[in-house]
């Protein structure tokens, strides 16, 4: 094959000398290195002897072109999804069997011998006690079976009859044949006895107390020193209890009840004459007292019976009272808003209480004026009933005495 001149172009027609464009896909594929050849290497031949120069000034052949452009070396492989960046250890080396293998001494050629150290003596064991062998049992094969019955079934008649006389009977001869004996079973073995119930401790009702004597102190103990045994004492709760839930569901209405009811209800009615005080029945004070019963019966709507009056003396002392009939659930209160009710109209001071003496009746005492004369106004509440008196001449105790002499006559309550 002739060789290609310099100066030619190749047959694919590009020119000599520049690299070829390869297509992308390709270029990138990664190509394997170069294998090595088996065959060594021929060592440099010694140069021949001097050769006549027209062989040293011989035209050097070009280099043969192959056509082909450099291959760069392949690039780093990326790891797939999923390996491991880190290089594949190598596998191990497998090794044979520890059989297979030479020992080796680890304490080889190491001075040993000033290792010897003096061991403390210990005393010696105490013998161990043998414990006795159990006694061999056999396995229990069930209960004894009854002893086999004889073969021979025949039935004894007596002995025969003898014309001459009775003879004695001969005693049976002892059969030589052996008798049958059951298989031989060993005894069962006894179970221990069963032990005691305890006794059977009685029952105790509750509220009773127990007729037992007190447990007794263990033998050997000592009282401590100062110690007084003091009989416990067992207290019953139950009365109390009962007599507490009593007083709870029957003491308190019964002691705020009791006053109700001996209060109201109550009926008012004006005596003509009460001690030295005399009722007035003229035109004027007739229509005074209607005046106030009307006062009484619009302020006190819850009413159920209203009254007024004007007592005199014949000293010239004169009471006005008014007032009316009904329950009241808070008496205290009431008689406090009678006295304001009336302190605009007779210029009162402030009210003094005064006791009454009677629970669930409370009883108030101003002073003030009225055409020009000084006054005293009293009035007294209880459950039943309230009563107003206005007092001439009068210091407030006797007003509040007097008050209590007229509520006492007009005033009746049902059940007293």
């Amino acid at each position: 094959m002739p060789e290609p001149q310099p100066g030619a172009r190749p047959a694919d027609g590009s020119t000599p000398g520049a690299e070829p464009e390869r297509d992308p896909a390709v270029a990138d594929e990664p190509t394997s290195p170069p294998v090595p050849s088996d065959q060594p290497e021929p060592p440099d031949q010694p140069e021949p002897p001097d050769q006549p120069e027209p062989a040293a000034t011989a035209e050097v052949p070009a280099p043969r072109w192959s056509g082909s452009a450099p291959v760069p070396p392949p690039l780093p492989r990326r790891p797939a999804w999923g390996e491991s960046a880190e290089p594949t250890p190598p596998p191990p080396v497998a090794v044979g069997p520890p059989e297979h293998q030479t020992p080796v001494d680890p304490w080889a050629g190491v001075d040993t011998g000033g290792w010897d150290l003096p061991s403390a003596e210990l005393p010696p064991l105490p013998p161990t006690m043998s414990y006795p062998s159990p006694p061999d049992t056999r396995q229990w094969s069930g209960p004894p079976a009854p002893p086999a019955p004889s073969r021979d079934t025949r039935q004894w008649s007596g002995p025969p009859a003898s014309p001459a006389g009775p003879h004695p009977v001969p005693p049976p001869a002892a059969s030589s044949a052996p008798r049958a004996i059951g298989p031989v079973v060993p005894a069962r073995p006894m179970s221990p006895p069963a032990p005691p119930a305890p006794p059977k401790v009685p029952k105790q009702r509750r509220g009773r107390r127990s007729t037992a004597p007190p447990p007794s102190p263990p033998p050997g103990w000592q009282a401590p020193k100062g110690y007084v045994p003091v009989p416990v004492r067992r207290r019953r709760r139950w009365p109390w209890l009962l007599l507490l839930s009593l007083a709870c569901c029957c003491g308190c209405p019964a002691y705020y009840g009791f006053p109700i009811s001996a209060q109201y209800p109550a009926r008012a009615a004006l005596p003509v004459q009460v001690d030295d005080l005399s009722l007035r029945q003229d035109s004027r004070s007739t229509e005074a007292a209607q005046k106030l019963e009307n006062e009484v019966r619009k302020e006190h709507w819850l009413a159920e019976d209203t009254f007024a009056g004007v007592y005199a003396t014949t000293s010239g002392k004169r009471v006005t009272v008014f007032g009316g009939t009904g329950f009241r659930l808070s008496p205290e209160s009431d008689a406090e808003a009678e006295i304001s009710r009336l302190t605009k109209r007779y210029a009162l001071d402030a009210p003094e209480s005064v006791d009454t003496g009677v629970r669930g009746r409370h009883e108030r005492c101003a002073v003030g004026s009225a055409d020009g004369s000084a006054v005293v106004v009293c009035t007294s509440v209880d459950h039943g009933s309230i009563a107003t008196g206005v007092f001439t001449r009068l210091s407030v105790a006797d007003s509040a005495d007097l008050l209590g002499t007229l509520r006492a006559q007009i005033v009746q309550p049902e059940r007293g």
